[in-house]
């Protein structure tokens, strides 16, 4: 019985190691069973406070989602440590389970009470005694670090609104560009978000519990953000290749290449070089309904539908499938363009501000294709 807990114990404590290592220390996206177990568990346990919800009722729940995350891993982790010193202290001595428990406890969390006078055991009460203050100052060194890539990224979700609406949409951001005449303005935005995607697809698989992180408003989303210029890209170039600057194709290849560096941390399969005319979920009517919307608004397309949806097409290919998986395993606001959603309720068109000029002034955009 002796090996046996010692070898369990043993096993424990390298699991929750190597899950703190993987977790807050080295340096690159590694998964950790741990972490995602619990993930997996608090999301649907979320759910469960909004059954027949809507997405409303799901954005409220899942808002604890990221601080239930941040204390369960620590718990958790020094959960595993008190079990796995127990287990070693039980089978070194000839304590009882009780009092093995307890004396791990006491060292762990140095409060030293029940330590004893056994020299055999003072090297696993050290180390019990240095692992509980190293996996909380991990923990808290590591939220700054969180909380500096939060605020990197809503910074320019925020700003966001403004040109696409909340929810973004790709379509909107063109159509609001040329109807207010500020589409000189695409290539700094284009440049702005190619630098985002880039830091988020270093941040956000290096620390993939900012997944869980929600925007302070319901209807914006960094994830549906991102998704929404990589489609304004794609249908200017698709579009109007000859007048799309060049800033379009480097925020497209920046936004796949974070979207796939994230998609292979939390285990999501997609084919890493598709064919440009592989099939993709968004149809050929929702792509005219938005091109003669941009045509209300005074885009003026080089190429007809039908012969820019092969090139829309062979750039979405690239990022839709992991986008939609993303979206839906983190109850993203269910806008237009990001797929279906794991609760009920259609997809939620951008809000748009009402024109207040005096007199006629321009005409507003049409309405958004349902």
């Amino acid at each position: 019985m002796e090996w046996i807990s010692g070898a369990a114990g043993a096993l424990v404590l390298v699991l929750v190691l190597t899950s703190t290592l993987r977790t807050l220390v080295v340096p690159r996206g590694l998964y950790s069973v741990l972490v995602f177990r619990l993930w997996w568990l608090l999301r649907r346990l979320l759910r469960l406070a909004a059954p027949r919800g809507g997405y409303q009722a799901i954005d409220r729940a899942q808002t604890w989602l990221a601080p239930l995350m941040l204390i369960g891993m620590l718990v958790t982790w020094l959960g595993g440590a008190l079990l796995g010193f127990g287990l070693l202290l039980y089978a070194a001595s000839p304590l009882s389970w009780t009092t093995a428990f307890r004396e791990a406890g006491s060292s762990l969390f140095t409060l030293g009470f029940a330590s004893g006078a056994r020299l055999k055991l003072s090297v696993l009460d050290f180390m019990a005694a240095a692992t509980g203050p190293v996996l909380i100052a991990l923990q808290i060194a590591y939220l700054p670090t969180l909380y500096a890539a939060y605020n990197r990224r809503e910074l320019e979700v925020t700003l966001l609104q403004a040109r696409a609406g909340e929810p973004a949409w790709g379509p909107e951001i063109l159509a609001r560009q040329w109807l207010v005449d500020t589409e000189t303005a695409l290539p700094e935005l284009y440049r702005a978000w190619e630098r985002l995607a880039s830091d988020m697809g270093e941040s956000h698989s290096t620390y993939p519990v900012l997944l869980s992180f929600r925007s302070p408003r319901p209807h914006r989303s960094w994830l549906v953000g991102l998704v929404a210029v990589m489609d304004a890209a794609a249908l200017q170039l698709a579009l109007d290749p000859r007048l799309a600057p060049p800033e379009a194709r480097l925020v497209l290849r920046a936004g796949f290449t974070a979207l796939r560096d994230i998609a292979r941390v939390v285990r999501i399969p997609f084919d890493p070089d598709p064919s440009p005319g592989s099939p993709i979920r968004l149809t050929f009517e929702e792509f005219d309904e938005a091109v003669a919307m941009l045509g209300a608004a005074g885009f003026r397309a080089e190429r007809s539908p039908k012969e820019a949806w092969p090139h829309f097409q062979g750039w979405r290919v690239n990022y839709e499938t992991v986008a939609y998986e993303l979206c839906r395993r983190c109850d993203a606001v269910p806008g237009l363009w990001t797929g279906p959603r794991d609760f009920s309720g259609g997809p939620i068109p951008p809000q748009r501000p009402v024109d207040r000029r005096p007199g006629a002034g321009r005409p507003e955009l049409p309405p958004v294709p349902e």
